[in-house]
């Protein structure tokens, strides 16, 4: 079957302080129709620390039903942009930067793992058919907690379910 894939990133470094996790990235479906779930392909995380004995940074890939503060809001929308595939309108909501004291729910930690903040970098793609997906209406969210101020850019790749 033919699929349509997509993309967001956070188009920007976004400031991790002091230990407190924050989410960076984060994808809705449907926003308007709760048509469809999303089928999480791949993702990419890095840090521009310099210093070599910095502590590693959490990062945590979390599923999210967004109950509450869904992309855009207490978060800098941005946008979904089509990989491959046929085009079509998909209701795909993406956004960056959660304020620390207004962070999306229900999330769940479906992956977490320790990345170094000295130009640490993983992308990481699942395997066909082993990706996670979302119920219709939900998504996905990225998180990250860093014991010393450091910056993040992060993307997410993904398909309708």
């Amino acid at each position: 079957m033919a699929k349509s894939g997509y993309s967001i990133t956070t188009e920007g470094a976004v400031p991790l302080t002091g230990g407190t996790a924050r989410t960076i990235l984060g994808v809705k479906s449907g926003a308007t129709t709760a048509n469809h779930g999303v089928d999480l392909r791949k993702l990419r995380v890095g840090f521009n620390g310099t210093s070599a004995s910095a502590v590693p940074v959490l990062v945590e890939v979390c599923a999210a039903t967004f109950a509450t503060n869904a992309p855009g809001t207490q978060s800098t929308s941005v946008t979904v942009r089509q990989a491959y595939g046929r085009l079509a309108g998909t209701g795909f909501t993406g956004a960056k930067a959660w304020n620390a004291s207004n962070e999306p729910t229900v999330l769940a930690v479906i992956e977490e793992f320790l990345l170094t903040p000295n130009g640490g970098l993983v992308l990481y793609e699942w395997a066909l058919g082993e990706g996670p997906d979302s119920p219709l209406g939900e998504g996905f969210a990225l998180r990250c907690a860093a014991p010393a101020g450091v910056d993040v850019r992060a993307g997410l790749w993904f398909e309708r379910a």
